[in-house]
């Protein structure tokens, strides 16, 4: 299947959302109202980074028209570092396949896309949360394990 790459606008907010339930529903989150809450809050911050350009993102295009696959770059502010002097940091988020696309190397070259840009505009730290389908693939691109620790805190 031949495939096509192309950067998102903020019309395709939706399905981006889609795909990050879709990306969380296959990782094993199954309560339909925490997903469709996260969508719901998801959807206008979305829009306004697309906007503001601080998450720019790709998706594999069918020949009949259909996305199937994309992956996001949220271009955070990060204060200079050993690591990356400038003041952004690049966060790899919301890749998602569909289920009848994958293991064709669609997020490889999505993600090599992102990672391209990256370079081009000089963003030397990109991170990702990978899930356990998707280590393997970040791995052979590069991607190495760091020391990120997390805590969720109670809202009270």
């Amino acid at each position: 299947m031949s495939l096509s790459i192309r950067p998102a606008s903020p019309a395709d907010a939706d399905t981006i959302t889609s795909h990050r339930r879709s990306m969380f529903f296959d990782m094993g989150h199954r309560d339909e109202a925490e997903l469709d809450a996260m969508c719901v809050a998801f959807r206008p911050w979305l829009r306004a980074k697309i906007e503001t350009g601080e998450y720019l993102a790709w998706l594999a295009i069918a020949p009949d028209g259909s996305v199937a696959a994309g992956a996001g770059l949220w271009l955070m502010d990060w204060p200079p570092h050993m690591i990356g002097p400038g003041s952004r940091r690049g966060n790899i988020l919301n890749v998602y396949t569909r289920p009848d696309c994958r293991r064709q190397g669609l997020a490889r070259r999505l993600i090599q896309t992102a990672l391209d840009w990256c370079r081009r505009e000089r963003i030397r730290s990109v991170i990702l949360h990978a899930s356990d389908d998707g280590r393997r693939l970040y791995q052979t691109m590069g991607f190495q394990p760091t020391n990120e620790m997390r805590i969720t805190l109670d809202a009270r």
